[in-house]
């Protein structure tokens, strides 16, 4: 009932927000005035309101007292309205603009705030989703953009903040590596899985998934056949992070349960009927077949052929010139 009554709201306020009209900003205001009325807005939450009469006030006076401030705080308009597009956009505008304003920081600050919250709407904020399972494309670009404030302005007053937030984008986007992996690992793509528990385990030091993505890489060569890589990676494993849940009791116990590549019909009857061998590792029915047909294609060539073939093959090398030596070719072969 509560998901039901959080999917009513929010298709309300979705309503709400659709048929409001846009408000029409008096064109007899002057600057000091539009500037007043936009922050008596921004102190009400009233960021529609707030969001016209900034850009009114930029469009009306763009070499103003008040101009580049107004660009500023539209950016918080924008964040704090639930626009994330617009905030960012309004923040490079910004820093483009104005790329030595004394404030340029807060507009970097803000444009990876915009990105930070871009999946966390409404119901992320009332039911209980897991953000490691999501796109991160947005979580991709706020690291980054937070890379960009503390890189450029290692003394912000937003440094602190955007550094904490960075450690938790960094694993999140480490974790939803591993969710990958191990939807690999049910569909046997067991290349694929390796590949990501290894990008996860040099890509994201420090960060509680890269004793999963070892688990992973043991997984993945164990199901390969590829010995040698799987015991290094396992005593990696139990080198490093002893506690780890695919760790019982010090041995090593696969997350996903090896595929059943049996027929139908052995399944069926438990086994008894076994119609097919087993498949070796790292090998599929459908590399079985193509041998089976390259091995029916050899045999079903007429013997008359092959043995056509093998008098050719002798009569075209006896037939061969052979490799003159330079006394010959000096004395013009009559002493060969």
């Amino acid at each position: 009932m509560q998901v039901k009554h959080l999917l009513l709201i929010a298709t309300l306020a979705l309503t709400a927000a659709c048929s409001s009209n846009k408000e029409v900003v008096d064109e007899n205001l002057s600057e000091a005035e539009l500037y007043q009325q936009a922050q008596e807005a921004l102190s009400d939450n009233s960021y529609n309101s707030a969001i016209a009469k900034l850009k009114a006030l930029e469009s009306r006076y763009p070499f103003g007292r008040y101009a580049e401030q107004a660009q500023l705080e539209l950016i918080y308009a924008n964040y704090k309205n639930v626009e994330p597009e617009a905030a960012k956009s309004s923040a490079e505008r910004f820093i483009r603009l104005h790329p030595q304003h004394p404030n340029v920081d807060y507009a970097y600050y803000l444009k990876g705030l915009a990105s930070f919250d871009q999946d966390r709407g409404l119901l992320a904020r009332f039911l209980p989703l897991d953000m490691t399972k999501r796109d991160p494309g947005a979580a991709r670009d706020s690291y980054n953009e937070f890379a960009q404030l503390t890189s450029r302005y290692p003394n912000s007053r937003y440094a602190p903040d955007a550094k904490q937030r960075m450690i938790y984008l960094r694993n999140l986007l480490a974790a939803y590596e591993v969710h990958v992996a191990h939807y690999y690992l049910t569909r046997e793509a067991y290349v694929a899985a390796a590949n990501r528990g290894r990008y996860v385990v040099e890509n994201f030091q420090e960060t509680p998934s890269v004793g999963d993505g070892l688990a992973i890489m043991v997984e993945s060569y164990q199901r390969l056949g590829l010995d040698d890589l799987a015991a290094t990676s396992l005593e990696t494993l139990k080198l490093n992070y002893p506690d780890n849940a695919s760790l019982v009791d010090g041995k090593f116990v696969p997350r996903e349960e090896e595929a059943d590549n049996r027929s139908w019909l052995a399944k069926a009857t438990l086994g008894f009927i076994e119609s097919d061998t087993p498949l070796p590792p790292g090998e599929t029915r459908a590399s079985q077949d193509v041998i089976k047909q390259y091995e029916d294609a050899q045999e079903s060539i007429p013997q008359e052929l092959i043995n056509q073939d093998g008098a050719d093959a002798q009569a075209t090398e006896a037939d061969a010139p052979k490799k003159r030596s330079w006394f010959s070719r000096l004395t013009f072969g009559l002493f060969d």
